[in-house]
């Protein structure tokens, strides 16, 4: 079996790492080693960038400096790992990274909580616009996937979830959490975590009515 990156979770908001309690052994059970961390506090009391400094302390004391990884981040999870990789220097370490409902361009559910990790989920926040206007240039260099459904109720709009790099596979999951232990998710993880996913840009056609799998903007 060939050598596969360690894979570092991160759950979203009022979760734990206990979140992925099914997908890592999915992953486990398929060769990679996973590694999660509870992010505190996990509300959206403190911004994002301390969650992300929190991320980096975790790569830190648990990968040696030359170890590198995979990073996959579920829906406030994976806002914190953009900043880790565009503004903490993870993207010279990390090799593939997954986003799986993340509002990358911004959800209207995060005006329900008036908090500081909340309000930088907004549309046009300012925490968002500034990610946002060098993410081909930060993350151009990383294999990436973002993987959304367009039933979510919590990122509005769903297709929010999309990014302007790498690529992008919709499932049709009837809810936000399922998104994490839906078996068509996991298994696009696992294709985008190995060799055989989709190189950055590729365009891919997948069978089937509730799949696809869609080039995104260059």
């Amino acid at each position: 079996m060939q050598t596969r990156n360690p894979v570092l979770l991160i759950h979203g908001i009022d979760d734990t790492a206990t979140l992925f309690s099914t997908m890592a052994p999915y992953l486990e059970a398929r060769g990679w080693q996973t590694h999660s961390l509870d992010l505190i506090p996990n509300d959206g009391t403190y911004g994002l960038e301390v969650l992300a400094q929190q991320v980096a302390n975790y790569v830190n004391c648990t990968f040696t400096p030359d170890q590198p990884f995979d990073l996959v981040g579920f829906s406030m999870g994976g806002i914190i790992s953009r900043y880790y990789l565009q503004r903490l220097g993870g993207h010279q370490r990390v090799e593939r990274f997954v986003t799986i409902a993340s509002p990358n361009q911004g959800t209207w559910t995060a005006y329900l909580r008036w908090n500081r990790g909340a309000s930088q989920m907004r549309p046009d926040s300012a925490f968002l616009n500034d990610l946002n206007q060098d993410v081909a240039e930060t993350l151009g260099c990383i294999n990436v996937t973002s993987i959304w459904t367009p039933l979510d109720a919590m990122i509005l709009r769903p297709q929010s979830s999309q990014l302007p790099v790498g690529n992008e596979v919709v499932v049709n999951v009837a809810a936000h959490a399922w998104m994490v232990t839906d078996l068509r998710v996991m298994n696009q993880v696992a294709i985008a975590l190995s060799d055989a996913g989709f190189s950055s840009r590729h365009t891919a056609a997948t069978a089937g009515s509730d799949l696809t799998a869609i080039h995104s903007a260059q």
